[in-house]
């Protein structure tokens, strides 16, 4: 009888351990596979963020070399001889202060038209249903669609004589107002969400106001609030996260763009139209210079043009040190993935 019951402690003790045992295993598992998951994802977001930041770092690097460094093979990425002169030398080309500021206020003026207006339209379509509303919101998605090459002609000749319904030819002996050359088309196609990329913005506001409840409109109505009132008043300062992505999308596709800012101004003095005649530019200022019609050291041309090209897009990277984390989350609560 007391062997039994000895028998019977021991077949316990050694299921415990085996459970033991077991657990042990499976956390040691368990620990092994998040370790290694922990490692790969390290590794794909380390290769990654190097594929994206390798080429602004080789700007870095070919910017603040001097021009000895270029034919030195021992100087790959870290230049021996660090110099400013190529910023100097290429924002006096450039005149690089007035042609950044009047791209501040164009893709600035552009960006807050943009927001207004495709805000307006979004909650409009969120909001209020009538009559053709889905055919309407069809063809505001086939403007994101539809490339604007395919609409350049009818675009340049509608502000090449601007008219509104034959209005204004009436008073000007049959002929509109030649827009072209002035910031206006930029104005009016932002103020009647026609600007750039203005599709897109609409259906950013579209989807985030379709997401706020709308018992907190109900609740305005029945206080005696009307519609404009409650849209910025209630609608508008919730949605901050739509409105930054939308003004920072804005603002850097306007910074950026070249097709529009060629077509509509004749002398574009912005940053965009200034980094694609750079080399041309930065050939004939080197030419003088040196005031001979030889041939112009093409390596020498080709790291003032680099460093010109560094220079157009270090506002943005200023901008986005300093809007980031309110960047982040705004994509993040508007829903937009890649």
């Amino acid at each position: 009888m007391q062997s039994s019951i000895t028998e019977k402690k021991l077949t316990t003790k050694e299921i415990v351990r085996s459970d033991k045992k077991e657990k042990h295993v499976g956390f040691s598992f368990e620990k092994l596979k998040g370790m290694a998951w922990t490692i790969v994802r390290a590794v794909l977001i380390i290769g990654l963020s190097f594929v994206i930041l390798y080429p602004i770092l080789l700007k870095v690097s070919i910017a603040f070399k001097h021009k000895s460094d270029l034919y030195d093979p021992t100087v790959m990425y870290i230049p021996r001889h660090f110099t400013l002169e190529n910023f100097q030398y290429v924002m006096e080309a450039m005149n690089y202060f007035k042609v950044v500021w009047n791209s501040f206020l164009l893709s600035g003026g552009t960006m807050l038209l943009t927001t207004i207006s495709c805000s307006l339209i979004g909650y409009g379509f969120a909001r209020f249903k009538f009559r053709g509303n889905n055919i309407l919101f069809a063809l505001v998605i086939l403007t994101i669609l539809v490339p604007p090459q395919t609409i350049m002609v009818p675009t340049y000749l509608q502000y090449r004589n601007f008219d509104v319904f034959g209005i204004i030819g009436l008073f000007n002996g049959g002929e509109g107002i030649k827009l072209i050359g002035t910031y206006w088309p930029f104005i009016i196609s932002s103020i009647t969400g026609m600007g750039l990329k203005a599709g897109l913005f609409i259906f950013i506001f579209r989807q985030f106001f379709k997401g706020i409840p709308r018992e907190i409109e109900e609740a305005a109505l029945v206080d005696g609030a009307g519609v404009f009132k409650i849209f910025f008043k209630i609608m508008l300062p919730n949605a901050i996260p739509a409105m930054i992505t939308v003004m920072l999308f804005s603002f850097v596709w306007q910074w950026n763009d070249t097709y529009f800012t060629t077509m509509f101004l004749e002398s574009a003095s912005v940053i965009s139209s200034q980094v694609q005649i750079a080399g041309s530019t930065l050939a004939s200022k080197l030419t003088a210079a040196s005031g001979s019609t030889g041939q112009i050291d093409p390596f020498y041309l080709s790291m003032l043009v680099n460093t010109s090209v560094l220079l157009a897009i270090l506002p943005l990277i200023i901008l986005y040190m300093f809007v980031q984390r309110h960047f982040v989350e705004s994509v993040e609560r508007t829903g937009i993935v890649g």
